[in-house]
Protein backbone atom coordinates (compact mmCIF):
# COMPACT_ATOMS: atom_id res chain seq x y z
CA UNK A 1 0.00 0.00 0.00
CA UNK A 2 1.15 3.40 -0.96
CA UNK A 3 1.16 6.85 1.10
CA UNK A 4 -1.06 9.16 1.09
CA UNK A 5 -0.81 12.63 0.43
CA UNK A 6 -2.20 15.45 1.57
CA UNK A 7 -1.61 18.03 -0.82
CA UNK A 8 -4.16 20.11 -2.34
CA UNK A 9 -6.76 18.72 0.47
CA UNK A 10 -9.76 21.02 2.05
CA UNK A 11 -10.91 20.51 5.78
CA UNK A 12 -13.91 22.61 5.97
CA UNK A 13 -14.37 22.17 10.02
CA UNK A 14 -11.39 22.42 12.46
CA UNK A 15 -10.91 24.90 15.33
CA UNK A 16 -8.02 27.27 16.21
CA UNK A 17 -7.05 29.61 18.89
CA UNK A 18 -8.33 32.26 20.05
CA UNK A 19 -10.76 30.05 21.76
CA UNK A 20 -12.60 29.68 24.92
CA UNK A 21 -10.62 26.45 25.35
CA UNK A 22 -7.81 25.58 24.75
CA UNK A 23 -6.60 24.52 21.21
CA UNK A 24 -3.60 23.44 19.92
CA UNK A 25 -2.95 26.11 17.21
CA UNK A 26 -3.63 29.29 16.74
CA UNK A 27 -4.75 30.36 13.43
CA UNK A 28 -1.38 31.39 12.22
CA UNK A 29 -0.02 27.68 13.06
CA UNK A 30 -2.90 26.40 11.37
CA UNK A 31 -2.19 28.31 8.18
CA UNK A 32 0.91 27.60 8.38
CA UNK A 33 0.11 23.72 9.27
CA UNK A 34 -2.03 23.99 5.70
CA UNK A 35 1.19 25.07 3.90
CA UNK A 36 3.54 22.98 5.11
CA UNK A 37 1.34 19.89 4.00
CA UNK A 38 0.14 21.59 0.65
CA UNK A 39 -3.10 21.91 1.28
CA UNK A 40 -5.46 24.11 -0.49
CA UNK A 41 -7.86 25.53 2.26
CA UNK A 42 -9.21 25.42 5.85
CA UNK A 43 -12.49 26.58 6.95
CA UNK A 44 -11.89 27.57 10.69
CA UNK A 45 -14.65 27.15 13.13
CA UNK A 46 -16.19 28.58 16.51
CA UNK A 47 -18.46 27.70 18.37
CA UNK A 48 -18.65 31.61 19.40
CA UNK A 49 -19.44 33.34 16.18
CA UNK A 50 -17.56 34.16 13.33
CA UNK A 51 -14.50 33.30 12.37
CA UNK A 52 -14.11 35.01 8.52
CA UNK A 53 -12.24 38.13 10.36
CA UNK A 54 -9.73 35.88 11.18
CA UNK A 55 -9.60 34.10 7.99
CA UNK A 56 -8.65 37.28 6.18
CA UNK A 57 -5.95 38.26 8.77
CA UNK A 58 -4.45 34.83 7.85
CA UNK A 59 -4.53 35.22 4.18
CA UNK A 60 -3.08 38.56 4.29
CA UNK A 61 -0.42 37.44 6.53
CA UNK A 62 0.13 34.40 4.19
CA UNK A 63 0.20 37.57 1.20
CA UNK A 64 3.07 39.50 3.13
CA UNK A 65 5.48 36.69 4.75
CA UNK A 66 5.04 34.43 1.65
CA UNK A 67 4.79 36.41 -1.14
CA UNK A 68 2.23 33.79 -3.34
CA UNK A 69 4.71 30.94 -3.11
CA UNK A 70 1.24 28.83 -2.12
CA UNK A 71 -2.20 28.73 -3.29
CA UNK A 72 -3.66 28.02 0.41
CA UNK A 73 -6.32 30.00 1.40
CA UNK A 74 -8.19 29.78 5.04
CA UNK A 75 -12.06 30.34 4.90
CA UNK A 76 -14.14 31.58 7.33
CA UNK A 77 -17.67 31.04 8.92
CA UNK A 78 -20.57 31.67 10.81
CA UNK A 79 -22.10 29.76 13.82
CA UNK A 80 -25.42 30.55 15.42
CA UNK A 81 -25.17 30.25 18.97
CA UNK A 82 -25.77 32.90 22.08
CA UNK A 83 -22.51 34.86 21.29
CA UNK A 84 -23.57 36.32 18.34
CA UNK A 85 -27.30 36.15 19.39
CA UNK A 86 -28.84 32.99 18.14
CA UNK A 87 -30.39 32.43 14.87
CA UNK A 88 -29.47 36.01 14.02
CA UNK A 89 -30.06 36.89 10.46
CA UNK A 90 -27.62 39.97 10.66
CA UNK A 91 -24.95 38.00 11.65
CA UNK A 92 -25.40 35.89 8.90
CA UNK A 93 -25.95 39.06 6.38
CA UNK A 94 -22.98 40.82 8.15
CA UNK A 95 -20.58 37.64 8.04
CA UNK A 96 -20.93 36.32 4.31
CA UNK A 97 -20.21 40.05 3.12
CA UNK A 98 -17.16 39.41 5.18
CA UNK A 99 -16.39 36.70 3.39
CA UNK A 100 -18.07 33.55 5.64
CA UNK A 101 -18.35 30.31 3.25
CA UNK A 102 -20.32 28.20 5.67
CA UNK A 103 -23.56 28.99 8.00
CA UNK A 104 -23.43 26.88 11.15
CA UNK A 105 -26.99 26.11 12.79
CA UNK A 106 -26.95 26.03 16.60
CA UNK A 107 -23.95 23.96 17.74
CA UNK A 108 -23.12 24.14 22.03
CA UNK A 109 -26.45 26.18 22.37
CA UNK A 110 -28.69 23.67 20.48
CA UNK A 111 -31.65 22.64 22.20
CA UNK A 112 -30.44 19.16 21.54
CA UNK A 113 -27.17 19.66 22.58
CA UNK A 114 -28.41 21.02 25.95
CA UNK A 115 -31.06 18.40 26.51
CA UNK A 116 -27.86 15.47 25.84
CA UNK A 117 -26.01 16.90 28.19
CA UNK A 118 -29.10 16.95 30.95
CA UNK A 119 -29.97 20.59 30.61
CA UNK A 120 -32.95 22.63 29.82
CA UNK A 121 -33.15 25.67 27.23
CA UNK A 122 -31.47 26.05 24.39
CA UNK A 123 -32.30 27.41 20.37
CA UNK A 124 -35.13 26.28 19.11
CA UNK A 125 -34.92 25.92 15.27
CA UNK A 126 -38.62 24.50 14.03
CA UNK A 127 -42.03 25.51 15.71
CA UNK A 128 -44.57 23.15 17.16
CA UNK A 129 -45.68 21.71 13.33
CA UNK A 130 -41.64 20.93 12.81
CA UNK A 131 -41.25 23.60 10.56
CA UNK A 132 -38.20 26.21 10.85
CA UNK A 133 -39.60 29.70 13.33
CA UNK A 134 -39.22 32.52 11.66
CA UNK A 135 -35.36 34.01 11.56
CA UNK A 136 -34.62 30.25 10.43
CA UNK A 137 -36.44 30.86 7.46
CA UNK A 138 -34.95 34.44 6.82
CA UNK A 139 -31.39 32.99 7.33
CA UNK A 140 -32.36 30.12 4.92
CA UNK A 141 -32.92 32.75 2.29
CA UNK A 142 -30.01 34.27 2.35
CA UNK A 143 -27.58 31.55 2.32
CA UNK A 144 -30.17 30.47 -0.70
CA UNK A 145 -29.10 33.87 -1.76
CA UNK A 146 -25.74 34.14 -1.82
CA UNK A 147 -24.87 30.08 -2.26
CA UNK A 148 -22.96 29.55 0.82
CA UNK A 149 -23.65 26.26 2.62
CA UNK A 150 -25.97 25.54 5.19
CA UNK A 151 -24.32 23.41 8.11
CA UNK A 152 -26.62 21.43 10.46
CA UNK A 153 -25.06 22.05 13.59
CA UNK A 154 -25.49 19.78 16.36
CA UNK A 155 -29.54 19.59 15.70
CA UNK A 156 -30.82 15.91 16.70
CA UNK A 157 -31.63 14.00 13.58
CA UNK A 158 -35.84 14.98 13.69
CA UNK A 159 -34.79 18.36 14.02
CA UNK A 160 -32.18 18.05 10.66
CA UNK A 161 -34.96 15.81 8.22
CA UNK A 162 -37.26 19.12 8.55
CA UNK A 163 -34.85 21.88 8.22
CA UNK A 164 -33.29 20.14 4.94
CA UNK A 165 -36.44 19.35 3.45
CA UNK A 166 -37.31 23.14 3.48
CA UNK A 167 -33.96 23.87 2.49
CA UNK A 168 -33.85 21.54 -0.60
CA UNK A 169 -37.36 22.83 -1.40
CA UNK A 170 -36.26 26.33 -0.94
CA UNK A 171 -33.32 25.56 -3.88
CA UNK A 172 -30.74 25.50 -1.31
CA UNK A 173 -28.06 22.78 -2.66
CA UNK A 174 -24.88 23.04 -0.99
CA UNK A 175 -25.89 21.06 2.38
CA UNK A 176 -23.83 19.67 5.04
CA UNK A 177 -25.00 17.19 7.48
CA UNK A 178 -22.89 18.07 10.94
CA UNK A 179 -20.75 15.14 11.99
CA UNK A 180 -23.67 12.98 11.93
CA UNK A 181 -21.73 10.27 13.77
CA UNK A 182 -21.28 12.64 16.72
CA UNK A 183 -23.29 11.14 19.69
CA UNK A 184 -24.72 14.48 20.36
CA UNK A 185 -26.29 14.42 16.95
CA UNK A 186 -26.78 10.57 17.27
CA UNK A 187 -28.05 9.52 13.61
CA UNK A 188 -28.35 6.30 12.90
CA UNK A 189 -27.09 4.23 9.78
CA UNK A 190 -30.43 4.03 8.26
CA UNK A 191 -31.11 7.41 9.01
CA UNK A 192 -27.83 9.14 6.71
CA UNK A 193 -28.48 6.63 4.21
CA UNK A 194 -32.27 7.62 4.27
CA UNK A 195 -31.33 11.62 4.03
CA UNK A 196 -28.35 11.00 1.40
CA UNK A 197 -30.83 9.20 -0.86
CA UNK A 198 -33.85 11.47 -0.52
CA UNK A 199 -32.19 14.71 -0.66
CA UNK A 200 -28.41 13.88 -1.58
CA UNK A 201 -26.94 16.39 0.53
CA UNK A 202 -23.34 15.46 1.66
CA UNK A 203 -22.29 13.63 5.34
CA UNK A 204 -19.20 15.35 6.87
CA UNK A 205 -17.78 12.83 8.76
CA UNK A 206 -14.85 13.59 11.09
CA UNK A 207 -11.79 11.92 12.78
CA UNK A 208 -12.97 11.57 16.60
CA UNK A 209 -15.38 12.45 18.56
CA UNK A 210 -15.40 14.25 22.38
CA UNK A 211 -17.03 11.56 24.86
CA UNK A 212 -16.69 14.04 27.80
CA UNK A 213 -13.74 14.40 30.04
CA UNK A 214 -11.03 14.74 27.37
CA UNK A 215 -11.97 11.80 26.17
CA UNK A 216 -12.13 11.09 22.47
CA UNK A 217 -13.37 8.45 20.38
CA UNK A 218 -11.98 7.61 17.05
CA UNK A 219 -14.40 7.73 14.11
CA UNK A 220 -12.59 6.21 11.84
CA UNK A 221 -13.88 2.32 11.15
CA UNK A 222 -17.29 3.83 11.42
CA UNK A 223 -16.77 6.49 8.73
CA UNK A 224 -14.97 3.71 6.59
CA UNK A 225 -18.86 1.81 6.80
CA UNK A 226 -20.83 4.46 6.11
CA UNK A 227 -18.75 5.50 2.80
CA UNK A 228 -19.07 1.92 1.86
CA UNK A 229 -22.83 2.44 2.61
CA UNK A 230 -23.70 5.45 1.54
CA UNK A 231 -21.36 5.81 -1.37
CA UNK A 232 -18.25 8.19 -1.67
CA UNK A 233 -19.92 11.08 -3.59
CA UNK A 234 -21.56 12.01 -0.44
CA UNK A 235 -18.79 12.01 2.10
CA UNK A 236 -16.83 14.46 2.84
CA UNK A 237 -13.61 13.64 4.82
CA UNK A 238 -13.46 16.86 7.95
CA UNK A 239 -11.15 16.73 11.09
CA UNK A 240 -13.25 18.61 13.29
CA UNK A 241 -9.63 19.03 14.47
CA UNK A 242 -7.50 21.52 16.53
CA UNK A 243 -8.22 19.74 20.17
CA UNK A 244 -4.91 19.25 22.50
CA UNK A 245 -6.71 15.78 22.97
CA UNK A 246 -5.94 14.45 19.35
CA UNK A 247 -3.04 14.64 17.17
CA UNK A 248 -2.20 17.92 15.63
CA UNK A 249 -4.38 18.85 12.41
CA UNK A 250 -2.24 17.75 9.71
CA UNK A 251 -1.35 14.47 11.62
CA UNK A 252 -5.09 13.76 12.14
CA UNK A 253 -5.91 13.87 8.74
CA UNK A 254 -3.36 11.73 7.52
CA UNK A 255 -4.56 9.13 9.81
CA UNK A 256 -7.82 9.15 8.71
CA UNK A 257 -6.83 9.36 4.56
CA UNK A 258 -4.23 6.31 4.91
CA UNK A 259 -7.14 4.43 7.26
CA UNK A 260 -9.52 4.68 4.69
CA UNK A 261 -6.93 3.85 1.57
CA UNK A 262 -5.42 0.92 3.77
CA UNK A 263 -9.23 -0.30 3.84
CA UNK A 264 -9.73 -0.28 -0.31
CA UNK A 265 -10.93 3.35 -0.92
CA UNK A 266 -9.41 4.23 -3.79
CA UNK A 267 -7.14 7.49 -4.62
CA UNK A 268 -9.88 8.66 -6.67
CA UNK A 269 -12.32 7.91 -3.83
CA UNK A 270 -9.98 9.63 -1.77
CA UNK A 271 -9.71 12.62 -4.04
CA UNK A 272 -13.28 13.14 -4.49
CA UNK A 273 -13.91 13.36 -0.41
CA UNK A 274 -10.96 15.66 0.30
CA UNK A 275 -10.79 17.94 -2.79
CA UNK A 276 -13.86 17.65 -4.80
CA UNK A 277 -16.42 18.28 -3.13
CA UNK A 278 -15.24 20.45 -0.69
CA UNK A 279 -14.49 22.69 -4.10
CA UNK A 280 -17.47 23.01 -4.99
CA UNK A 281 -19.18 24.24 -1.73
CA UNK A 282 -16.73 26.67 -1.47
CA UNK A 283 -17.23 27.45 -5.11
CA UNK A 284 -13.53 27.61 -5.76
CA UNK A 285 -11.40 25.71 -9.03
CA UNK A 286 -9.58 22.43 -8.05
Amino acid sequence: MGKVSLKGVFDMHVHAAPDIRERAYTDFEMMEAGIRVGAKGIVLKSHHGTTMNRAYLCNEHNRIVHEGENDFVMYGSVTLNYAIGGLNPVAVDTGIKMGAKVIWLPTTHAKNQLAKNGKTGGIECLDEHFKPVPKLQEILKIILDNDVVLATGHLAPDEIFPVVDYAKNMGIEKIVVTHPEFWVVGMSHEDQKRIVDDYDVILERCYAQPMGGGVYKSNLQDNLEVIKLVGYKNVMVDTDGGQVENPNWEIALEEYMQYLFDRGITEEELWYMTRTIPAKLLGVNN
